[in-house]
């Protein structure tokens, strides 16, 4: 299973990378997998200001549709338009390609409470 050291996560299977005041959010490879088959994601959040913790989407899977959220508080800057065609880059590429929102991050103290990837391993493995 593919855990990049360099991301922060979520306990939600949410992650994160940082540039500079943007967040770039996906959900991981975990979470892919146990979703299986991604047919679908929804976003209509682009533009809106969420609090960390709320829905900003939702994906669909062939066996279940399961919530989309915050990692951080901010403005939903971007949503990756490749996804509306190609809903399976969230499995073929789970951190590159498949990467679903950037956030303009209202406040970076927020990702001090983000796991580190040793957090999120020992996580899914308990």
């Amino acid at each position: 299973m593919n855990i990049p050291a360099d991301l922060k996560y979520t306990q939600d299977h949410e992650w994160v990378r940082v540039e500079g005041d943007v967040a770039v959010v996906g959900v991981t490879d975990f979470a892919q997998g146990e979703l299986g088959d991604i047919v679908f994601v929804e976003i209509e959040t682009e533009g809106e200001e969420l609090d960390k913790g709320e829905t900003f989407g939702t994906v669909e899977a062939v066996k279940t549709v399961s919530d989309l959220f915050m990692p951080v508080g901010g403005e939903v800057a971007e949503f990756n338009e490749a996804l509306a065609d190609d809903p399976e880059l969230v499995n073929k590429d789970p951190y590159g390609e498949g990467w679903m929102i950037k956030i303009k991050i209202a406040d970076a103290a927020q990702l001090d409470e983000l796991m580190d990837a040793e957090a999120y391993k020992a996580m899914i493995e308990a």
